[in-house]
């Protein structure tokens, strides 16, 4: 009889278990959503989640100490994303946002992977668009050196541009001054020239942003364009896609009453962080915090 009671109350225990580790049983709708990114990149797309999605409370983190990751190897950039993510589920996130092109490219296959009840969202090329809208059958892509190496990239052109002149830059040097504050310093100013010049000479009408700290640039690369590029921010289409999934997985947060909160970490300096969420989504200023982050391996 015993025997019997103990096996029962162990069953009893791991079928508790089963259910505490398995979020999709259990997440409330008033959870939060989790983005990460390298640095404040990610910025632009928690600005589109906040715009379509007011309700919603959101957990960000800016891995400032390794910023930038689009010249770390690959393997590098997914054991810092698994970090990331273990972190924002232990915070209880319903859903995680991958708001790094280059952590995307490297990484999101594998946390889908390893966490399969998770519903991710991660930044898909918009060479698609670009495509279908090119009047000059030119289209150019501004982005890091790991999304561009990426297998998702490359399957998206390979799909997607048949037919057209694709040309591609890697943005050296402006995730660092999107960092520091400066971009719309003359030094950013001279980057985006060299980039930008050789694409407007070839006639290219459509600019796919193909990092989360490139919209930041917008005022600058306008400068250098002058109207002759259509400018392609995937953010906005990256934020519908999460209310379409929340939709989906039947966790939208649907009170009307919801109060939506804002937290912020930071592995590097979250003063820096909370000056540059103030200045590109001084909106949320009132109803955020900011708090330093140390990542367990």
């Amino acid at each position: 009889m015993y025997n019997f009671v103990a096996e029962k109350c162990e069953l009893f225990v791991f079928a508790a278990v089963l259910i505490f580790v398995i979020p999709k049983f259990v997440i409330p709708k008033l959870n939060s959503i989790g983005i990460f990114d390298s640095g404040v990149g990610g910025l632009s797309v928690l600005r589109e989640v906040a715009a379509q999605l007011p309700r919603e409370r959101v957990c960000y983190v800016a891995d400032a100490a390794h910023c930038p990751y689009g010249s770390r190897p690959a393997g590098e950039v997914q054991r810092l994303s698994l970090s990331i993510v273990k972190f924002l589920l232990q915070k209880g996130c319903k859903l995680i946002v991958v708001a790094c092109n280059t952590a995307t490219a490297a990484a999101i296959d594998e946390l889908r992977r390893v966490f399969p009840h998770v519903p991710f969202v991660g930044m898909e090329p918009a060479v698609k668009p670009a495509a279908e809208q090119s009047k000059t059958r030119s289209v150019g892509i501004l982005a890091t050196a790991g999304t561009l190496q990426g297998r998702l990239f490359n399957q998206t052109k390979a799909r997607y541009a048949v037919g057209v002149k694709v040309h591609v830059a890697v943005g050296s040097g402006l995730v660092e001054l999107v960092e520091q504050g400066r971009e719309d310093s003359p030094e950013a100013l001279a980057l985006l020239r060299g980039y930008l010049q050789p694409m407007l000479d070839d006639s290219v009408d459509e600019l796919v942003l193909g990092c989360t700290h490139y919209p930041f640039l917008k005022n600058s690369i306008e400068k250098v364009t002058q109207g002759r590029m259509v400018i392609i921010n995937p953010a906005p289409a990256v934020a519908t896609q999460v209310k379409r999934l929340l939709a989906q997985n039947n966790l939208l947060c649907g009170e009307a009453s919801a109060q939506p909160f804002y937290e912020f970490f930071s592995t590097g300096s979250v003063n820096g962080l909370m000056q540059l969420q103030k200045k590109h989504l001084p909106m949320l200023t009132e109803k955020c915090s900011h708090q330093e982050l140390r990542l367990e391996d």
